[in-house]
């Protein structure tokens, strides 16, 4: 099974890398534009970091670790979901890496997620993160 189809978003965001960040790490934020989920973390290497909320009608709990922290350009954590059918198992865990990088007064903000079995699942998961992404800029924006 080929496991090295990597998903990949990004956008553009009016605003410093600092607003963005702030958003990306910010509890009260993440649920405006994440789908309505609730984060629980303190955002440290090592740590675990819980996703809750419902997807489609169905509750979910989703459960990762912080893996990398660097304040204003990077975040990597790993992700499982239960949904997925699949055993809570690390082979069945994705790496999820956001970065920030200046682009004049804005932020260009690069999505990548690996661990994806098919193209389809690929395919799909890049879709999440648009949309996700989309949310996040109009969040952000509309805090100017």
């Amino acid at each position: 099974m080929q496991t090295d189809r990597v998903a990949e978003a990004s956008i553009s965001i009016n605003m410093p890398r600092e607003a963005v960040w702030n958003a990306l790490t910010d509890p009260a934020a993440i649920k405006q534009y994440m789908f309505g989920t609730t984060v629980r973390t303190d955002w440290r290497e090592g740590s675990e970091i819980r996703w809750k909320g419902d997807w489609k009608g169905r509750p979910y709990e989703d459960k990762g670790t912080i893996l990398a922290v660097v304040p204003f350009r990077r975040l990597v954590y790993s992700h499982f979901s239960p949904l997925s059918g699949k055993p809570d198992t690390l082979d069945n865990y994705h790496t999820v890496s956001i970065a920030l990088a200046s682009d004049g007064g804005g932020t260009e903000v690069t999505l990548t997620q690996d661990n994806n079995t098919t193209d389809e699942a690929r395919a799909h998961s890049e879709e999440n993160w648009v949309g996700m992404l989309l949310a996040l800029k109009r969040y952000v924006e509309a805090r100017r």
